[in-house]
């Protein structure tokens, strides 16, 4: 396919008279003209770095994007900007497929005026060789989606020889790329099927959501040994116990009570996002149920470099559904993994991505699209497998009867236990604030002023808000 493009570029610049070059509608370099080495007026900086690192910088396509190319159905004069390194014009042909911009080709525009260079038929003869590029750009982002069947079993199979045989299927399937710098973005909820195109993506697909595995703890190597869940919540349940004498006899009736509530929790999804709204108690997080119909769109992107993110988060960002109406289901958010090469930790990518996805939904500071490395105490939280998460001395903190007194022990937590920071934040008194952090103690029999206790307590909190 890459000769099929250099055969139209090279038939474009002998269209115009000019060398042209083909990008993608991420500005990455895919083709270029021949240039003559003796004819300085075919090249300037912008061009000469473009065709040497393959790609533009942000601020000479924040230029060219200003024109509205990305909108435009016919050729498009941009005038020089010194300022971002675009020393001389440009004549910019968009290139398009059904209407949706696939890629741009540029060429250097004549300093004499508006009417130099190319006339009215040889620009016209040009588009019509630009819509074959967009063809052949367009069915190479299809391609991406053929792949949905490789990608997903390379995301959903089991550990050891299935996911060995997925992943060497997925790399067989892409071929060079496949050895190359990616990055995985994770959507959810995803409310319909696998979109037609998705520029700059090497494989797409659909997966339930939460993805199997997950559910029982047993991807990244997590204990799936019968009983581990259960053995695990019975040492939590004895630690607490230590912890709930030390606060007095009203404390130790509150831890008996959130024992006494083993599997149950009201269901407050619908609610806001504080602590005490999500209802963590029962098997708690993403990994238990996911109700009928849930699923994430799971994207593999190719990346130019490692410290170059950004086109990934804009992706990501473009692909977010929105409600039909402003009352409409709450908003899907995005997750993005770290950048890796090669598809060996393809499974861990995916994680970091749901992970981070899940956090910017439980926290809205976040926005809608996060990043694995700006979620903080979440990429540990979100990695704990189901039931994990959740302490037997909390779970009666988390009932929705309890929201305001959850969200008072969070904020107080989130404040490093700085009681003036606190009550300033929560807008009430520091009377108030030390009575309901007593009733905090009372209801989970855990001291606030041991430093373990705390951090159960913060853990806790923050781990019901992935719920």
């Amino acid at each position: 396919m890459k000769g099929d493009y250099q055969d139209l570029v090279d038939e474009i610049s002998a269209l115009l008279g000019a060398p042209a070059t083909l990008e993608n509608r991420d500005f990455r370099l895919i083709a270029f003209g021949a240039h003559d080495g003796d004819d300085d007026a075919a090249m300037d900086p912008v061009r000469t770095r473009s065709i040497l690192t393959r790609q533009s910088t942000a601020a000479v396509r924040s230029w060219f994007e200003g024109f509205g190319i990305a909108r435009a159905t016919g050729p498009v004069r941009i005038p020089a900007a010194p300022d971002a390194g675009v020393v001389r014009g440009r004549l910019c042909l968009p290139v398009r497929y059904r209407g949706i911009v696939q890629g741009y080709v540029w060429l250097l525009d004549p300093e004499s005026g508006p009417d130099a260079g190319p006339g009215p038929a040889a620009l016209a003869a040009a588009m019509e060789v630009a819509e074959r590029v967009g063809v052949l750009l367009a069915e190479e982002a299809k391609a991406g989606a053929d792949l949905s069947r490789e990608f997903r079993a390379a995301l959903t199979a089991d550990r050891g020889w299935q996911r060995d045989m997925a992943l060497t299927a997925l790399r067989t399937a892409l071929g060079a790329d496949g050895d190359g710098l990616h990055a995985v973005v994770c959507v959810t909820p995803w409310p319909g099927e696998v979109p037609g195109s998705v520029p700059g993506a090497a494989a797409v697909c659909v997966v339930p959501w939460p993805w199997p595995g997950r559910a029982n703890g047993t991807d990244r190597g997590g204990p799936d040994r019968p009983g581990a869940n259960r053995a695990g919540s019975e040492r939590a349940a004895s630690g607490r116990a230590a912890s709930a004498g030390r606060a007095g006899s009203a404390g130790r009736a509150g831890s008996g009570r959130a024992a006494d509530h083993p599997g149950g929790r009201p269901d407050t999804r619908s609610g806001d996002r504080s602590a005490a709204g999500t209802g963590a108690g029962g098997s708690g997080g993403v990994d238990g149920d996911p109700g009928p119909g849930q699923a994430a769109l799971a994207v593999l992107v190719r990346l130019r470099s490692a410290d170059s993110v950004a086109p990934v988060e804009a992706l990501a960002s473009r692909l977010l559904p929105r409600p039909a109406t402003p009352t409409g289901p709450v908003a899907a958010t995005a997750g993005v993994a770290e950048p890796r090469r090669g598809l060996s930790t393809l499974g861990d990518a995916w994680a970091e991505a749901a992970a981070a996805a899940r956090a910017a939904s439980a926290q809205p500071r976040l926005g809608q699209v996060a990043r694995w490395s700006a979620i903080g105490p979440y990429r540990l939280l979100a990695s704990l497998a189901a039931g994990r998460a959740q302490d037997p001395s909390t779970r009666v903190l988390l009932d929705a009867t309890h929201r305001e007194l959850a969200r008072t022990a969070e904020v107080f937590l989130d404040c490093a236990g700085q009681a003036g920071r606190a009550a300033a934040a929560l807008g009430i008194h520091r009377q108030t604030l030390y009575y309901r952090l007593g009733r905090v103690e009372q209801l989970t029999g855990l001291d606030l002023d041991e430093g373990e206790d705390r951090l159960l307590l913060h853990m806790s909190l923050k781990a019901a808000r992935l719920d």
